[in-house]
């Protein structure tokens, strides 16, 4: 008999697109045949899935996978907009990421994904005062994946964390919808201060590989911080801003640049910055 695609009894297209996607893999790569079904196809829905495969990643000798799945199937199954950020994201990845051919791949093999979808729970615990499990989640997120999110840091939906190897996002950075983030880029703090001191990132913004932002300071919706650009003052939306540190380069060419994915900037002739 055939498993049901729906969740809470309505359709799941995402889940019907990666569940097919997958069953042509496992015919045309029998070696991953028992992978895939243990992984996608032998669950009901998205949720399932995710919970097993994330907990197989994070297991420990201190925590088990079994344990770990527990406690991921408690945050989907107590806060519903987790798995609607889940299903943005994955198509946040199919949507931008050239390298990304199915909704199953990210899902899949990608870490970016994982770790983020990990720090969804760290987060929910964080929130329900399991503070030291939710550190522990952190922990483990960043020895599996090398990705580092404090779990009261606070992300939007539809974020892509491409490549994502050295992301550090401190504890009250916030980042909003539609985010693009690439490899190596640090939302960080300007010293030992306390209270609020982490960036607050807009809706479509695209930090490019390297960028390093630092402080409490705003990136306006639309903005894009290109490659190895450290940036210590506010940037306007819709601004691009290059440089060390920073400086304003440009417009970008669209509304919100984490969807173009467009790293390529035209830099006038009278802009002095240095890289």
């Amino acid at each position: 008999m055939s498993k049901p695609l729906a969740r809470n009894n309505i359709v799941d297209p995402l889940w019907q697109a990666i569940r097919a996607e997958t069953t042509l893999e496992a015919n045309n790569e029998p070696i991953l045949a028992s992978f895939l079904h243990a992984t996608i196809l032998n669950h009901d829905t998205l949720e399932s899935a995710l919970s097993f495969h994330l907990a197989q990643k994070l297991d420990s000798a201190t925590a088990s996978a079994l344990l770990i799945r527990e406690v991921i199937e408690q945050a989907f199954a107590s806060d519903a907009s987790i798995g609607e950020a889940i299903r943005a994201d994955v198509r946040a990845v199919r949507e931008r990421d050239s390298a990304c051919i199915g909704f199953s791949v990210p899902f899949l093999y990608f870490k970016g994904f994982h770790a983020l979808q990990a720090w969804r729970v760290a987060h929910w615990l964080w929130q329900q005062g399991r503070e030291s499990l939710a550190l522990f989640f952190q922990n483990r997120i960043s020895g599996e994946f090398g990705v580092d999110i404090h779990p009261a840091a606070r992300i939007g939906r539809g974020v892509m964390m491409d490549h994502a190897t050295g992301i550090v996002i401190g504890e009250t950075a916030v980042v909003g919808d539609n985010v693009s983030i690439m490899q190596s880029v640090t939302l960080g703090g300007t010293g030992k201060e306390h209270g609020d001191r982490h960036p607050k990132v807009g809706n479509g913004v695209l930090l490019s590989a390297g960028a390093t932002v630092l402080g409490n300071i705003a990136i306006g919706d639309g903005a894009q911080v290109c490659a190895g650009s450290v940036v210590l003052k506010e940037v306007p939306p819709h601004t691009i801003v290059a440089g060390v540190p920073a400086k304003e380069i440009g417009k970008p060419s669209c509304a919100q640049p984490a969807l173009e994915m467009n790293h390529h900037v035209d830099v006038p002739p009278s802009s002095q910055f240095i890289i």
